[in-house]
């Protein structure tokens, strides 16, 4: 059974999909079917519960948006995709709060030529673990702030939120 919970924090409900102790999916949606049905077929057949507490996710999540900026690097994801994704996931993991790369220096972390930044893009693109795997601290070489699934205006908030926390502003 997939547990879902709607938090609120400073930026609109985030909603996490939790199974077996690891994120599934995250998302700001006040509705966590919104996330469920992106996952894959044979997660949607566990099922999903709402609850009111997800533990050690629902309070690593507090304390990120509370300023504990390294407080969520630890928790465990899962998400589906090939191997190359899953490499681009990984690093984008690696980026640490405060600071942004490229498309390009994404893929060049992940091991790949540094002419993948379109396979970096479409990893962030998919990504259904928000801000977990964080895909708001990549940026595009051509300056902007490029996309962002929830819109820029949260990524925006995202990336203002590590460095005044990082800076202790």
């Amino acid at each position: 059974m997939i547990k879902a919970q709607v938090l609120p924090t400073p930026i609109g409900p985030l909603s996490l999909l939790v199974r077996d102790g690891v994120l599934v999916a995250a998302g700001f949606t006040q509705e966590p079917k919104e996330m469920f049905v992106r996952l894959a077929p044979e997660l949607q057949t566990e099922g999903m519960e709402i609850v009111d507490d997800l533990g050690e996710v629902s309070r690593a999540t507090t304390a990120y948006f509370q300023g504990d900026l390294d407080a969520i690097d630890e928790l465990p994801v899962d998400q589906p995709g090939t191997p190359t994704r899953k490499e681009l996931h990984r690093a984008l993991r690696e980026v640490k709060a405060g600071t942004t790369v490229s498309y390009a220096e994404l893929a060049e972390r992940a091991g790949l030529p540094r002419t993948a930044a379109r396979a970096a893009g479409s990893a962030c693109a998919q990504n259904l673990i928000a801000p977990f795997v964080p895909c708001h601290r990549v940026l595009p070489s051509t300056g902007g702030f490029g996309g962002y699934y929830y819109g820029v205006p949260v990524k925006e908030w995202l990336l203002a939120h590590e460095a005044a926390s990082r800076t202790g502003s």
